[in-house]
């Protein structure tokens, strides 16, 4: 029987990752992106030969209702993975309130509801999964990324609660939290800043999208049946 899988973000490094490892594993996917039309098509291209079903869906998380651009779209699901996410960088003195509200709206505010209202289709299956790529600020929080570490927190108190209501239902409800990852998010840096950054992460690198793709597969998996509720730290050591 046919696996679907909603991928927010599916444009962005890790979200492509995500894309390819559940495409590999049989899953056929919806494939959220909102400007990057051009990352989606190659995206395409690259998961047409593992023969499944691949729909892209277009819609702007950083606008209100933004979500339901994308429900109207969902069918049959058995997971949804919450990739889709923007960075904020500056001192929060200088933050506009148009970016605070952007950033909620795509970390927040659209992910809640999207998951609310598709919340029923895995319900009355008795069985699904939603993960949340959440971030290292969620948990320990970063100067100079004030309002992203607290949307990305927000993130990590709604897996925690909705993990509790919906287990005894077949679903579980958990978090991948990278640290720095080498997708194009990171091209914002100089290469002082890179190499600064480098040089704190213990393992000494920037985590692979793979990687990030490689942890939320696992949590798709039985392997990790008795797991709800969790965040999984990869971050090279980073923040233990």
């Amino acid at each position: 029987m046919k696996k679907y899988a909603l991928i927010t973000g599916a444009s962005g490094g890790i979200g492509q990752a995500v894309a390819i490892n559940l495409a590999q594993k049989g899953y056929s996917l919806y494939l959220h992106y909102n400007k990057n039309e051009q990352s989606i098509r190659g995206l395409l291209d690259k998961l047409t030969p593992f023969g499944e079903e691949y729909i892209p869906i277009q819609a702007n998380l950083a606008d209100a209702g933004g979500y339901k651009s994308i429900a109207q779209h969902i069918f049959s699901l058995d997971a949804i993975i919450h990739c889709g996410g923007n960075s904020q960088y500056g001192l929060f003195v200088d933050v506009q309130q148009e970016e605070v509200e952007a950033l909620m709206n795509v970390h927040v505010i659209n992910p809640l509801l999207l998951t609310k209202e598709l919340l029923p289709k895995l319900l009355r299956k008795g069985s699904g999964n939603v993960i949340v790529i959440t971030s290292i600020w969620g948990q320990t929080g970063a100067a100079c990324e004030v309002a992203y570490s607290a949307a990305k927190g927000a993130q990590l108190a709604f897996v925690k609660a909705l993990s509790k209501e919906v287990a005894l239902n077949g679903i579980r409800v958990n978090a991948v939290a990278p640290g720095a990852v080498a997708t194009p998010m990171m091209e914002s840096f100089t290469p002082e800043e890179l190499e600064q950054i480098t040089f704190e992460i213990p393992m000494g690198r920037l985590g692979l999208p793979e990687e990030i793709a490689g942890s939320v597969a696992f949590l798709l998996s039985e392997d990790s049946s008795y797991m709800t509720g969790q965040v999984l730290a990869i971050n090279g050591g980073w923040y233990t």
